[in-house]
Formats: C-alpha cells, structure tokens, sequence
C-alpha cells in the first residue's frame, strides 16, 4: 500500500485496489514519508475504513493536530465498544468520539468540565452503554494521566448510543427524553415505585429504547391484530389504560400515531413489571 497524503508524523492516507481512501495510523509513520511511498507494513498499527468519502474527510481534518494518544485511546474504546456490546457501530463513531475525547481532556486541562444533566438516565436506560463509557474514562486516565468526571462516562455512552442507532445527539436526547417521560408517566398513573433493577423494568426499557428509535426515525410501528389487542385490553384494563395514556403523549409531543397493537404490547410489559 502507498501513501497518498501525509496527514501528520503519526497519520496518513492511503488508495486500495478499488480506488477507496483509507487512513493508515502508525507511529511516525508520515515522518519524512512522500506521496507515492510504499507504507512499510510493520509501521501499521491501524487502519480506518470508513463508509464514505466525506466521512474520511472529516476524519483526515479531524486527526490533522490530534494527538496520537488520543486517537489510541478512542481506537481502542470502540474496539472494546463492539466487543462487549456485539453490536455494529457507525463508522462516523471515529470522527464524533475521538474529537469528543481529545476536546474533553483538552476541556479537562483548563480546568473546564461540565455536568451532564441526563447523568442519571443515560445509567438507568443504557447500562450496557454506560459501562463502556465508565471502562472509556478509566483506560484515558491511563493513557494520558487525565482522570475525567463521571460525567463524561455518560457522554461517551451517549456517543456509543448514536453509533448504535445511527442518529444524531439531538435525536439521541429526544430518544432518551421520551424513556424518561414514558417511565414518569407509568410511575404516576399507579403510583408506584419502580424496582429498576428488575428483569422486568429492564425488558421494558429495551422495549421504549426500540419504540422510541422508530418514533424518533419515523417509521410505522406494526399492523394491527385486533383479538391480540381486545384480549390485552379485557384482560390488563389498567395497564391498557395507562399504555393508552402514552399513546396520546407520543401523538402529542412526537405527532406520530401509535398503533392499536404496539399500545397493547407495552400494555404487557406494564404488567409485567408491576408482578
């Protein structure tokens, strides 16, 4: 493989057989290298394949001043990402994450941190995500001696999020908002509390993070099954009731209609977490 542009010391880019850009990391890789030179395979430490030109774009701009530790640091993150959570990840994650990490320890260096308001549902709703992220800030301490604020572990999360969903924070936050009101609404219609280390409460949180995805993508939510629904309703009238009650806070705050079947189905899962 030969070099097609020196990005930094420790950076460059790459054409394979099929004409597609990649970008190659090794240490000192680009130091005195030239267009055209063959990269000395030993020097590879990694390569990035990402899903488009202007997504390698961004990244080349991106890694120009970044440190190397930084991009290590967020390379193995992500490595880790997808193993314990087994689960594909947007290649853009490169890009938002390691610029995420090297402005937090920048941020972090001036003294400048700030807390994360959604700290709290980021644990409840993404446990898996969150543990990542608590692994993220351990492993940057040890990389780079800079210990963050818990709350970054929920920012991290929140990134992991994305990459999973494939959206933006934006509709990443509005996911998380609408766990967190439908999760009120269920507590205030029994009042009730919540056992949010039950099996059950964590079956219904994985039902709303998917029901929430589709709403937030706008995408139709099933067909209809009318006995399936009438035996629900006759046989759970409260929690059908109360599932109704987060029918009409969607179509109300998303403008998104709810089918008969999905309210019945979330109506199953109330129950279950009220056993």
């Amino acid at each position: 493989m030969k070099i097609d542009k020196i990005i930094n010391n420790n950076i460059v880019s790459a054409l394979e057989e099929d004409g597609k850009e990649v970008v190659i990391m090794g240490k000192g890789i680009g130091f005195g290298a030239k267009p055209g030179k063959t990269i000395p395979e030993g020097k590879i430490e990694k390569i990035f394949r990402l899903d488009s030109q202007n997504n390698v774009d961004k990244f080349k701009e991106l890694l120009v001043n970044l440190p190397l530790e930084h991009l290590k640091a967020s390379t193995e993150i992500i490595n880790y990402a997808k193993s314990v959570l087994n689960r594909r990840l947007n290649q853009s994650i490169y890009i938002t994450l390691t610029d995420h990490i090297s402005f937090a320890i920048e941020r972090f260096k001036q003294n400048m941190t700030f807390s994360n308001p959604l700290l709290n549902e980021i644990k409840a709703f993404y446990k898996e995500e969150y543990l990542v992220g608590e692994y993220a800030v351990a492993l940057i301490e040890r990389r780079t001696g800079v210990c963050l604020p818990v709350d970054e572990a929920g920012f991290i999360a929140l990134h992991i999020v994305n990459a999973e969903y494939n959206t933006g924070m934006r509709e990443t936050l509005d996911i998380t908002n609408l766990i967190q009101n439908v999760v009120t609404i269920v507590k205030e219609y029994f009042h009730m509390n919540i056992d949010e280390t039950s099996l059950n409460y964590q079956r219904f949180v994985t039902h709303l993070r998917f029901l929430a995805q589709r709403i937030v993508a706008g995408e139709l939510l099933g067909g209809e099954n009318g006995e399936f629904n009438e035996l629900v309703s006759r046989m759970y009238p409260e929690e059908y009731a109360c599932s109704s009650k987060v029918k009409d806070y969607i179509q109300e705050a998303f403008h998104h209609d709810v089918t008969e079947e999905e309210t019945a189905y979330l109506a199953v899962h109330i129950k279950r977490m009220r056993l």
